[in-house]
C-alpha cells in the first residue's frame, strides 16, 4: 500500500513517460515530484493529471529564484493548479514573495538550503561563505522558517540537525539524496538510507533513479517503502 512518505521523482524526458511510470507504479505510489527537467516536456500538465484525474499529490520542483515581485507573481499562477508542494531557493526574501502568491491556497512552501549534490568545494566555487555545510544548511534552514516557509529541503545528512531547531516545529523536513541500502549513489554526494532519514526527522523522503531505472519499478518502490521506520 502507499506510505505518502515516499515521494517518487518523475526525472525522466517527458509527460508521456512520466504517465507510463505512474502506470507501472499504480497504487503503490502516492506522491510524486516533477521538476525543473520536465518543464518543456509537458510537466504542468503530467502534474495536473496526476493530481486531477488520478488523486495523487504533488511536489513541483521549480526551485525559483528571482526578485519578489517576479517569484510572488510566478507562485501566484502556479497556485491556481491546487498543486501540494513547491520549491523555492532558501534566500528570505524570495520565501516570503513566495508565501505573498501562495496566500489563500494548500501550496506549502518549501526552501531549499544548499542542494544534494554540492559538497564544500562546489560552494567555495560559487564563493559561498565558510563553513562546514552541516552549520551553513541548519542556518539558511532557521531563516527560511522565519520567513515563514512551510518546510525545506535538506540532503538526510541535516535532517536531525533542522529537526533540532525550535524554529521547525510543525514545519516539514524534505530529504533528497536518499539511496536505499546497496543503490547507486549517481551524482549525490550527501546521501543516507530511507529508513535513516525518516528516524532522522525527515518527514518526506524523494526516491528517482533508483525506482525509474528498475526493471521493475514498482517493486523498487515496494522495497523502499519497506525500509520506512
Amino acid at each position: 500500500m502507499a506510505d505518502d512518505r515516499l515521494i517518487v521523482a518523475l526525472d525522466v524526458p517527458n509527460a508521456l513517460q512520466g504517465l507510463q511510470l505512474a502506470d507501472q507504479l499504480g497504487d503503490a505510489v502516492s506522491f510524486y515530484k516533477v521538476g525543473l527537467g520536465m518543464l518543456t516536456g509537458g510537466g504542468l500538465a503530467l502534474a495536473n493529471e496526476l493530481k486531477q484525474e488520478r488523486g495523487k499529490r504533488i511536489f513541483l520542483d521549480m526551485k525559483l529564484f528571482d526578485i519578489g515581485a517576479t517569484v510572488e507573481a510566478a507562485v501566484r499562477g502556479l497556485a491556481q493548479f491546487d498543486l501540494d508542494f513547491l520549491t523555492v531557493h532558501g534566500d528570505p526574501h524570495v520565501v516570503r514573495a513566495a508565501k505573498e502568491g501562495a496566500a489563500g491556497k494548500d501550496l506549502k512552501i518549501l526552501a531549499v538550503t544548499i542542494l544534494t549534490s554540492l559538497d564544500r568545494s562546489d560552494l567555495d566555487a560559487g564563493m559561498i561563505k565558510d563553513g562546514d555545510i552541516p552549520d551553513l544548511v541548519a542556518e539558511r534552514a532557521g531563516r527560511a522558517f522565519e520567513a515563514g516557509a512551510d518546510g525545506v529541503i535538506a540532503s538526510p545528512q541535516e535532517a536531525k540537525l533542522i529537526r533540532a531547531l525550535p524554529q521547525s516545529t510543525d514545519r516539514l523536513i524534505v530529504t533528497p539524496g536518499v539511496r536505499p541500502t546497496g543503490a547507486a549513489l549517481g551524482d549525490q554526494k550527501r546521501v543516507a538510507t530511507p529508513q535513516s532519514a525518516i528516524s532522522d526527522g525527515a518527514d518526506h523522503i524523494v526516491v528517482g533513479r533508483p525506482i525509474w531505472q528498475n526493471s521493475d519499478p514498482r517493486a523498487a518502490a515496494e522495497a523502499v517503502i519497506d525500509e520506512l521506520p
